[in-house]
C-alpha cells in the first residue's frame, strides 16, 4: 500500500474506531463530525459487538439521543437507519471477520461512500414519507438485494 492511499485511510488502529462511538454515545462528537462515514463507522461498531436486534436498538437509541442533543430530532428516519443497518450487517457477513474492525470500517466506508445510496431503491416521496421517518417501508423503486 502507497503511503499516498495509506493517508486516506480514515481508521489507523481499532482505537479510533471506539474513541469515535463513545464520543458519539456521550454525545460529545461535534455534529460537523458525525458524517456518512462516521454513521456508517457508529453501525459497524455495533453490529461487530452484538446481534442485529439488540445492535438496531442500541443504533437507534444513540441516534435518538444525539439528534435530541444536537436539536435536529427532525431528521431521523426510520428506513433510512434501518436500510443501513441491513447494508452494514450485509458487509460484515461477507468481509474477514479476522482483519481489524478499522480495516474493515475504511473498506465499508471506502465502499459506501454515497450517503445518497437509498435514493437507488426508494423515491424521495417514499423515503420522506412520515410513514418512513417512524418505521420501516419497503423500496418502491428497486428490491434490496442484501
Amino acid at each position: 500500500m502507497s503511503a499516498d492511499s495509506q493517508e486516506k485511510k480514515r481508521y489507523h488502529e481499532t482505537q479510533e474506531v471506539e474513541r469515535l462511538v463513545e464520543r458519539f454515545e456521550s454525545c460529545a462528537l461535534p455534529a460537523a463530525d458525525f458524517d456518512h462515514g462516521a454513521h456508517l463507522t457508529v453501525a459497524l461498531w455495533h453490529l461487530a459487538q452484538w446481534p442485529v436486534s439488540e445492535a438496531t436498538n442500541r443504533v437507534r437509541a444513540g441516534l435518538h439521543r444525539y439528534t435530541r442533543h444536537n436539536n435536529a430530532q427532525a431528521i431521523y428516519n426510520e428506513t433510512i437507519t434501518l436500510f443501513w443497518i441491513k447494508l452494514v450487517r450485509h458487509f460484515l457477513d461477507h468481509a474477514d471477520a479476522n482483519r481489524p474492525l478499522a480495516e474493515r470500517a475504511n473498506e465499508l466506508i471506502a465502499t459506501y461512500l454515497n450517503s445518497k445510496l437509498p435514493f437507488e431503491y426508494y423515491s424521495r416521496e417514499l423515503i420522506e414519507s412520515p410513514e418512513a421517518k417512524h418505521s420501516w417501508v419497503d423500496p418502491d423503486l428497486k428490491p434490496l438485494e442484501f
